[in-house]
């Protein structure tokens, strides 16, 4: 227990950092604001399949985007490590640490990369996509302050000498996978007054690298500096046997069909058009406004099975006379001596040679009102699926709340997301969509005001449709049959 979190603090502050102070260059619930957008397209379709059916464009098709978000409750970074990212962190000055907190203590970080996709609209009802995604997700928390504050604050911290510590339960997990969808959309009911679409993607997975380590039920004591006791714990561990053999630069990693794995995302959209004027189906381009729209999906459905590095164990943390400083991670080490080193200063205890990885399955609801065809509020909930206790091999969504007042046209969007997710974290950001271009943060603003950070996100897209290709705009919402 005492490597695995010091570890992990140590090596997250590096690897988060950059992504943490990169609100203003590059996002979260991917595309968060612009996601429920009618102008959305293909990148709608990764947060409910549905939105592609009955889409205003014949085609719409992504060149390349970019969705990133880290963060953390425990520790805040100045702005200006932007510029100057030191080799150690020194803590009052590159960090500054929530020492006093009385909850548990989380962090988080997703990153994907949107590779060429595409949507086409087979028929006013009806549409296909594909859509290629490269992703990552890592998770670790549930840490009392108490046990943070000895790991994070010049660990060991002294200042718990003689103190019992403990621990019921404590996890850290990350995942970094391909996946190849392909999206099915249709118009399910066409009635007088409202539309009713559903969609699905079934999406072909391959495993890049993926591990995880998790405490239950430890008890220690420090007696001095250099001398501590564990009195119980166990930590369940493994990695991915690929990261014994990981090569840089990391892109020489990505293999798109090791190990495969399915998974699923399903939705569904009701549409309100009290405008049809009671032709249902046979109206003209008109009835494709809606007054509201409301709409459900499940995303993420999945897992992906990994082979276990061969030194992976399991392991039983009682021991005295344990040297804080003797188990924690070497600089330059291996994975695998790393793990054959605690192999011989703890008791191993067997366990598969396998672990199936959860993908972070996530419930979407979404409400969106329309205004006058300019104008629109949405508000979207995500809830993750799978958090909680009941498994350690997974990765989770960040549960939020995200209310988004916009206005589009055609060619130009803007869209101010104001969200709230379950560490009670508020954010205010900002998006826009500009012909090709579509960019934005919903943490931006609120970072702005602040001198130090303890998250953020980003997030921009290049993509392309025939209604870029106009000379003149088309007004409200159109149809495909009237934008080929």
């Amino acid at each position: 227990m005492i490597v695995t979190i010091n570890r992990i603090f140590n090596n997250a502050m590096r690897l988060s950092l950059p992504l943490l102070l990169l609100s203003h260059a590059a996002s979260a619930q991917t595309f968060p604001g612009y996601h429920t957008s009618n102008y959305a397209g293909i990148h709608g379709v990764i947060s409910n399949p549905a939105t592609a059916a009955g889409y205003r464009y014949k085609w719409d098709v992504n060149i390349i985007g970019a969705d990133v978000k880290a963060g953390n409750t425990y520790a805040r970074f100045p702005k200006s490590l932007l510029f100057n990212i030191p080799d150690t962190f020194k803590r009052n000055r590159d960090y500054f640490l929530d020492t006093a907190a009385q909850r548990q203590q989380n962090g988080w970080g997703m990153a994907e990369i949107v590779m060429p996709s595409i949507l086409y609209a087979i028929d006013e009802k009806q549409s296909v996509s594909f859509i290629w995604r490269l992703r990552s997700s890592g998770n670790g928390g549930n840490v009392p302050t108490p046990i943070a504050n000895f790991f994070g604050d010049n660990y060991p911290n002294v200042s718990y000498t003689g103190k019992g510590l403990n621990v019921e339960h404590t996890a850290v997990t990350a995942h970094m996978w391909n996946e190849f969808g392909l999206s099915y959309a249709r118009v399910l009911k066409n009635g007088y007054d409202g539309r009713l679409k559903g969609g699905i993607t079934v999406k072909i997975l391959g495993g890049i690298a993926a591990g995880y380590a998790a405490v239950t039920d430890a008890g220690f004591v420090l007696n001095t500096k250099r001398n501590a006791t564990i009195t119980s714990g166990m930590l369940r561990y493994g990695y991915s046997e690929q990261l014994d053999d990981w090569q840089k630069p990391p892109v020489r990693n990505v293999k798109f069909f090791n190990n495969l794995g399915v998974g699923v995302d399903i939705g569904f959209i009701y549409e309100y058009r009290p405008d049809n004027g009671g032709f249902g189906p046979y109206e003209t381009s008109d009835a494709d406004d809606y007054k509201f729209r409301i709409g459900v999906s499940v995303t993420d459905i999945g897992k992906i099975r990994y082979t276990k590095g061969k030194n992976n164990r399991d392991l039983d943390l009682r021991k005295d006379n344990v040297d804080p400083n003797a188990i924690t991670y070497k600089k330059n080490e291996s994975l695998q001596q790393y793990a054959r080193r605690l192999n011989n200063y703890f008791t191993p205890v067997d366990s598969s040679e396998e672990f199936v990885m959860t993908l972070p399955a996530a419930l979407n609801l979404m409400g969106d009102y329309n205004i006058d065809n300019r104008f629109f509020v949405s508000a979207s909930a995500v809830i993750a699926l799978t958090a909680g206790k009941q498994s350690i091999t997974k990765t989770y969504a960040l549960t939020q709340l995200l209310i988004t007042p916009r206005y589009e046209t055609e060619m130009f969007g803007a869209y101010l997301p104001l969200v709230i997710n379950h560490n009670g974290q508020a954010d205010a950001g900002v998006g826009v969509r500009y012909g090709p271009l579509v960019l934005g943060s919903y943490s931006i603003l609120s970072d702005l005001f602040q001198r130090r950070v303890n998250h953020a996100d980003a997030f921009v897209a290049l993509r392309l449709n025939p209604g870029m290709f106009k000379r003149k705009s088309s007004k409200g919402i159109g149809c495909p049959v009237n934008n080929q």
